[in-house]
Formats: C-alpha cells, structure tokens, sequence
C-alpha cells in the first residue's frame, strides 16, 4: 500500500484514531473530511462505546491466541476495530473486512504478525457475528 493510498485508507484512519485514544483517553478524537467520514466515526466511535462488550469476547474466544500484555497494541485494536464491524456492520462481508485490514497491516505490521491477524480474525470472524445474531 503507498503512503497516499495508506493515508486515504478509511480503515488505517480508525486504527490511526483508535491508536491515539488508547495512548490518551482524555484527547478529543477529530473526524477529518473524508468520503468514508459517517463509517470511519461510527466504528471509531462503536468500538469505543463497545470496548467491554469486545474485550469480553476477545477474553472468551481468543484467550489462547492473545497475551494481553505481550500482544502490542496496535495489533490489538485492528482486531478490536475488526470485531466491531464483525458484530455491527453485517452488510459487510466477513471475508471483505478481513481482506482490508489485512491490508492495513502492510501498513503497520511485520509478515509474520500479519499472518496472526489473519488467523486470529478469521477464527473470531465465525464466532463474533454469530453471537450477535443468535
């Protein structure tokens, strides 16, 4: 992904977003003009709001895959933004969300840590989506 591409990534946003929430809780997250801006704040703002409800799930179902202290951060909230949309934005297909935030990691992360998201989220992918619907 070039840097421009990367920029302009509605997904790289949410993470670059969530990234900087994380860091400091009491900042004030800006919404930039952007075409994606209603789908970039509503899972911004989702996996926010939802964070208990996620790391619950995360706790449950990936307490195997995910050492809360070892695992870094950024992987962290790709999953966590990625377990939003999994659970909320159902006329997303599961395949399409893993696909981009695998993109999204070429951004951020190294071949073999991109390799675990890509495990780790099609295995929550089955579960997460499924929950909320049953």
């Amino acid at each position: 992904m070039k840097n421009n591409e990367a920029q302009n990534n509605p997904r790289v946003i949410i993470v670059q977003k969530l990234y900087s929430y994380y860091l400091n809780k009491d900042s004030e997250i800006i919404f930039p003009k952007h075409k994606f801006k209603k789908f970039i704040k509503d899972v911004i703002n989702g996996s926010i709001e939802r964070r208990e409800l996620i790391q619950s799930l995360m706790d449950d179902k990936l307490k195997d895959d995910i050492n809360e202290n070892k695992t870094e951060l950024l992987l962290k909230i790709m999953i966590k933004a990625a377990i939003y949309e999994f659970m909320f934005m159902h006329k997303i297909p599961t395949k399409v969300i893993i696909s981009e935030y695998l993109k999204v990691a070429d951004f951020f992360l190294e071949t073999s840590q991109k390799s675990f998201l890509n495990a780790v989220l099609d295995k929550i992918s089955k579960v997460s989506r499924a929950q909320v619907e049953s």
